[in-house]
């Protein structure tokens, strides 16, 4: 399969995009949970158990996985003259602006990792100061500073695959990320959508380098023709405009997109942590959000713009009115207000469907997988006791690039 294909929420997923967690756990402190974005410092050998489990629930469901370092160093290997482009770009971006450490630490990742899979595993690790061979006599950042100092910030919400780019149609929005401590993620998406060779074809209906946010997680393939953005705490409406006269302008079939206005909250940060499709007819939805929902219309003016239109109604009926038949809104934890918010919290609204009806969930959210099976669906559970201290589901943790037609 070259290329991507995704016009789908639910279709039959063929192959995935995933980053195995690794050493950048390692570099979580409690002194950085709030810069990187965790709550809590997952417990690595664990939590790749837990990643392991959700690749091979995949694969025995005859999903092919791929993950992003391969591809990134498969680039590297394919053309190893962007390896210098590479390394140089990764430190400007990672904020190293003195030509004496962007020298120390180029020299470093050159000479110590040679295989090009290492070195992109070192790249997402981060660099200790200890790490590094620098004369104490010639720099005063050295002598003050604690020998367990990053030089380098890991960046460890990258198995969460589903935020730094996302896939359109046939097409990918290589995403501007809202916080600066995720914005590198996006550099490997930038190298194998432009060079590797089974993706440097695919249409970009957004730059990294746009100066609005938008995430992965705000997001939804509804049909070949409607994709639904949501407007959140990480998306901002500027992105959403830009992406709309993109893909307008394009030669995508989506004539459609509809954009969800939801409270700019840490629990509520993307649009599939509240509300995400499992079947052609069905969604889940946490019940927190339907009175707060406003939805917009947007659609092409016929020339270079957009037109956008305030849509009234309620959640299943509007979506009920765009995808052409009813559908259901499942919500989440049922009626029980705290086990909702609990099993919120814990990304129970958070699924990835593989094949209409059948759903890859996180295990501790009971009273929302025993709901899912009520209503008919097939509940495949994966382990999460380490893997949801980043906050984010098995929807977040993959980034289909290939579903049936």
């Amino acid at each position: 399969m070259i290329g991507v294909n995704v016009k789908s929420e639910v279709k039959s997923l063929k192959k995935v995009l995933l980053h195995r967690p690794g050493r950048e756990l390692m570099n979580l402190t409690p002194g950085t949970l709030a810069e990187l974005l965790f709550d809590d410092i997952p417990f690595l050998q664990i939590a790749q158990e837990e990643h392991d489990f959700f690749a091979k629930t995949l694969t025995d469901n005859g999903v092919e996985v791929v993950y992003l370092e391969s591809l990134m160093a498969e680039v590297l290997d394919q053309y190893p003259d962007l390896r210098k482009q590479f390394l140089e770009q990764y430190i400007k971006e990672a904020g190293i602006h003195t030509e004496f450490y962007q020298n120390i630490i180029y020299n470093y990742l050159d000479n110590n990792f040679k295989s090009n899979k290492e070195l992109v595993l070192k790249t997402i690790e981060g660099i200790n100061l200890s790490e590094l061979n620098t004369p104490k006599n010639t720099s005063l950042v050295d002598l003050v500073s604690d020998a367990s100092k990053m030089v380098i910030a890991p960046t460890p919400n990258l198995y969460f695959t589903r935020d730094p780019f996302a896939m359109i149609g046939t097409g990918v929005s290589l995403n501007k990320m809202f916080s600066i401590t995720r914005c590198r993620e996006t550099i490997y998406g930038e190298y194998i959508f432009k060079y590797h060779l089974d993706f440097n074809a695919v249409p970009q209906y957004y730059s990294r380098y746009n100066p609005f946010h938008i995430e992965g997680g705000d997001i939804l393939n509804l049909s070949e023709e409607i994709v639904a953005i949501g407007i959140s705490q990480r998306t901002e409406p500027d992105a959403i405009d830009q992406i709309a006269k993109n893909i307008f302008s394009s030669s995508s079939p989506i004539k459609t997109i509809l954009a969800f206005n939801i409270p700019n909250s840490r629990a509520f940060m993307h649009l599939d942590t509240v509300f995400t499709q499992i079947d052609h007819d069905k969604f889940t939805v946490h019940n927190g959000i339907l009175g707060l929902l406003t939805v917009f219309e947007i659609t092409s003016d016929n020339k270079e713009g957009i037109h956008i239109k305030e849509v009234d109604g309620e959640l299943k009926d509007i979506l009920s009115k765009y995808l052409g038949h009813p559908v259901e809104l499942i919500p989440c934890a049922g009626e029980d207000r705290i086990a909702a918010e609990r099993e919120q919290w814990n990304d129970g609204s958070n699924t990835l469907c593989i094949s209409p009806g059948t759903v890859i969930v996180y295990d501790r959210n009971n009273i929302t997988n025993d709901l899912l099976r009520k209503h008919g669906l097939t509940v495949l559970e994966v382990r999460s006791c380490e893997l949801s201290r980043g906050r984010g589901g098995p929807r977040c943790m993959s980034m289909p690039i290939w579903r049936e037609d």
